[in-house]
């Protein structure tokens, strides 16, 4: 059973970068859900049991944060925070397996992989979740990172599982011409 202490969701809208009004305002939004680590404080061989923490969030915060956004889904990320009693795969487990699938059906697809950051880190630390486009991974304009934080999370035993999806790319990109070296 996966125990979900509670949720926390971040919407960012762009409408002006550098001084420059965006033809169309950008919106982001995170999801975030502080979970308890079932495995904090031991080593466990087998963490196939946390892949379902994956899905659970997924199910949970993915159709709201589709529904969100002013525009299609465009990119995507996710990324999890887990507690100083835990260790770095105790969150791959989290967001690997499993959180995919119910964040693609939200958004009615994806072909690439959905890029992830995760870390071992006291309550109140801030993790940057990667976005890339949801179906081209060399799509350079839409490599971006989305901040997000909890301020009382994650407590030792627990572990923040973050989820961010962007109806557009980086506001004003001007690389994605750029060669590929």
């Amino acid at each position: 059973m996966v125990e979900i202490r509670k949720t926390q969701i971040v919407c960012e809208r762009i409408a002006i970068e550098f001084g420059q009004t965006l033809a169309t305002p950008i919106t982001r939004v995170a999801g975030l859900a502080v979970v308890k680590n079932p495995f904090a404080g031991r080593f466990v061989q087998d963490l196939s049991p946390m892949f379902e923490i994956g899905k659970a969030v997924g199910e949970l915060l993915a159709g709201e944060l589709a529904g969100m956004l002013a525009g299609p889904a465009v990119a995507y990320g996710k990324g999890a925070i887990v507690g100083l009693a835990g260790e770095k795969e105790h969150g791959g487990a989290c967001v690997h397996p499993m959180l995919g699938k119910p964040m693609r059906g939200a958004i009615g697809g994806g072909k690439a992989v959905i890029v992830s950051n995760v870390k071992v880190a006291p309550a109140g630390t801030p993790l940057d979740v990667p976005v890339g486009h949801k179906d081209n991974e060399f799509s350079f304009d839409h490599f971006d990172t989305m901040t997000v934080f909890v301020p009382d999370a994650p407590r030792p035993d627990e572990i923040v599982v973050a989820l961010v999806l962007a109806d557009a790319g980086r506001p004003l990109p001007r690389c994605g011409s750029a060669p590929i070296r």
